[in-house]
């Protein structure tokens, strides 16, 4: 039955005018402060969608070269290798990567594990020491759907941590502020490194 505002229905409801819907960005008490703005990014796609990856390995470059700031390598042993993150999350941002191109942490040999673990636990130490970290974050993205950016070629983070390093800017407007270059943080490392072995 067809009814119209203030009129009554068969069973004494009264119907009510539907409201007109609002924009997400003024909508009211839902949960959000007020108006949002949206950040749009469509470069973002080409790194979503992989238009521009790189036709070869990054970190097998690194590990075909000497040490040196282009490939932001600071260590090598036998069989792993410690490269700063060229997009840090904190400063001293530090990657643990075999030499071996291997995507399967399982495939590696035994000795080629063993070395990797030491050289985790040695670039460990050395964030410890230089940066005073008062937590840090140790671990790997193993395969693309884990999140990996490299899944065919293996590698640890160790990033330090501090209270109160992490703000609104990562979580809104998509940027990390890092209070120290890579040139600072790489010429830090390479300090460390230059008289230590595996």
């Amino acid at each position: 039955m067809k009814t119209k505002k203030g009129t009554k229905t068969k069973k004494g409801t009264k119907t009510k005018k539907v409201p007109k819907a609002k924009k997400f960005t003024e909508a009211k008490n839902t949960g959000w402060s007020g108006k949002r703005d949206i950040f749009f990014r469509p470069d973002r796609s080409n790194y979503i969608r992989r238009i521009n990856a790189p036709k070869t390995c990054v970190f097998c470059e690194a590990s075909k070269n000497e040490l040196s700031l282009a490939t932001l390598c600071v260590y090598k042993s036998s069989h792993s290798m410690v490269l700063l993150n060229k997009y840090p999350y904190n400063s001293g941002h530090l990657l643990i990567i075999p030499l071996r191109h291997i995507g399967d942490l399982l495939s590696l040999s035994e000795e080629e594990y063993d070395d990797l673990m030491k050289v985790v636990k040695l670039a460990t130490r050395a964030m410890t020491q230089i940066y005073k970290p008062s937590a840090m974050n140790l671990g790997m993205n193993h395969g693309a759907m884990a999140g990996a950016g490299i899944p065919d070629h293996l590698h640890f983070h160790i990033i330090p941590r501090w209270s109160g390093d992490l703000n609104f800017f990562p979580l809104i407007a998509g940027t990390k502020v890092v209070i120290e270059t890579l040139e600072q943080t790489y010429q830090q490392y390479l300090s460390y490194f230059k008289d230590v072995r595996v």
